[in-house]
């Protein structure tokens, strides 16, 4: 058993308001030391944060951890907005990341990428269930995170528009989930691993927004 989150037990995700804080310089995320690492798509990721503070993606698990307790890698250095953001949250972390997604070739593509992340494993009972919190870094009104608590059933589908500076917190372990990017540029976006508890309930409450921003299907 884990602690969860009220705000994310009803429909597994909650769309924040749009973050407001210090501007984040495009340099930062754009200068970051980026792996070939696939996920959902065509993707690059920079670690901010790993297991051991090592530049590498991979699951804290390959360590002996749960997504926890990050260290931050030689990227911090050059992203100290990112690194204040997150810091910010005030909740225990794991894995922190900018994502570079590049465009999907067409739609048709994109449901074949959606998947569930593995954030629990070795997580230890009693203690709170990793989630993932999103901050859209660049500007694609266009595109859309998709969610579905079925994979096979359309129904249950919500669409959130992908607009630089988007917050938004999800349970990929319980919500089937891809980003729909079609386009010209890649997509940027900074992902992170938060433990649920009072400090991650603090922070999304301070964030709650004035109405709903996702758009079911």
């Amino acid at each position: 058993m884990h602690y969860e989150l009220a705000q994310l037990k009803e429909h597994g995700y909650a769309v924040l308001k749009d973050y407001d804080g210090p501007p984040i310089p495009e340099k930062e995320f754009r200068s970051l030391e980026f792996i070939d690492w696939k996920s959902g798509g065509d993707t690059n990721f920079a670690p901010i944060a790993s297991a051991l503070g090592e530049m590498e993606c991979g699951g804290f698990w390959s360590h002996g951890k749960p997504d926890k307790d990050g260290i931050w890698t030689d990227n911090r250095k050059i992203c100290p907005s990112l690194v204040d953001y997150v810091e910010n949250i005030g909740a225990r972390f794991g894995r922190v990341r900018v994502i570079e997604l590049k465009p999907y070739p067409s739609r048709d593509d994109v449901y074949k990428q959606m998947h569930l992340d593995d954030n629990n494993r070795l997580n230890p009972e009693g203690e709170g269930w990793v989630v993932r919190s999103w901050l859209e870094l660049s500007h694609h009104p266009d595109s859309y995170m998709i969610l579905r608590r079925d994979k096979e059933d359309p129904s249950t589908e919500v669409r959130i528009p992908t607009i630089k500076n988007r917050q938004i917190v999800i349970d990929t372990e319980r919500m089937w989930h891809v980003v729909s990017h079609v386009g010209s540029e890649p997509r940027y976006a900074l992902i992170t691993s938060l433990e649920s508890g009072p400090q991650l309930q603090k922070w999304i409450e301070s964030n709650a927004p004035a109405k709903s921003m996702a758009h079911a299907h």
